[in-house]
């Protein structure tokens, strides 16, 4: 299986960003880690490995990428303010330096955008924001509003609210999406949300099927038995799903 190293220096950041590619083909796929993780670790959890079988065909192609959460949601010393503005600077990053890349590997017409826990929150975020991008979303155990407080999980903004937050969050800007052209590019893509029935963001990915469902938004939301927010249950959806 080809696995392929790349770093460089990102002017929309000011620092070195680092990937992984998995494979020589097919549709490509933008990979975003958990919370903590980073490049490399979906392939630590396994997940390049469950996948293996299509990358060997030249049906899929990963592009592992930093999250960057330690530095925008997770930068608890910084203000909230600009917490959210170094997660725009971290997506001008995503869309004028990784995707570009992407497209200049490889010319399959089909870019899927997934991840896992927060990783899952940024793929949807930035899907639904651009929808013309990309062929399909697969998110896994997300939480689609980090302004919600659920068990252990707080309100990652500390309270604080403004208009960049609204439109990052996937669950304050939907229902109030027109019929407009992000609408109906949505209406045409593959979009596919997994849960498990214990875990903690259950009726937060209900109610993102709910406004999808309302906007006639075609989707797929897959509950698992008990608690999936793990790398377990996602090496066992990857393949599934993606």
């Amino acid at each position: 299986m080809n696995r392929e190293y790349l770093r460089w220096y990102s002017q929309r950041l000011h620092r070195d960003m680092e990937m992984l590619v998995f494979g020589h083909a097919g549709a490509k796929v933008l990979v975003f880690p958990t919370r903590e993780g980073r490049f490399f670790e979906y392939e630590q959890l396994g997940l390049v490995g469950s996948l293996a079988d299509k990358l060997q065909a030249g049906q899929l192609q990963l592009y592992c990428i930093e999250g960057l959460a330690v530095e925008t949601f997770y930068a608890f010393h910084h203000h909230p303010a600009e917490r959210i503005r170094r997660h725009g600077a971290f997506e001008d990053y995503i869309l004028h330096e990784v995707l570009p890349l992407m497209a200049a590997k490889n010319p399959h017409d089909c870019t899927i955008v997934h991840g896992c826990s927060l990783g899952a929150f940024q793929a949807a975020s930035l899907f639904f924001r651009h929808p013309h991008l990309f062929r399909k979303l697969v998110a896994f155990s997300g939480r689609y509003d980090l302004t919600m407080r659920v068990e252990s999980f707080g309100d990652l903004f500390d309270g604080y609210y403004d208009d960049s937050i609204y439109f990052h969050t996937p669950a304050h800007f939907l229902p109030g999406l027109g019929d407009d052209w992000r609408l109906d590019r949505l209406r045409q893509l593959d979009i596919v949300l997994t849960i498990g029935d214990a875990d903690p963001f259950l009726d937060n990915n209900r109610y993102l099927s709910r406004l999808l469902g309302e906007k006639n938004v075609g989707h797929q939301l897959h509950v698992w038995d008990g608690r999936a927010h793990r790398a377990g249950a996602w090496r066992k959806m990857a393949p599934l799903y993606i």
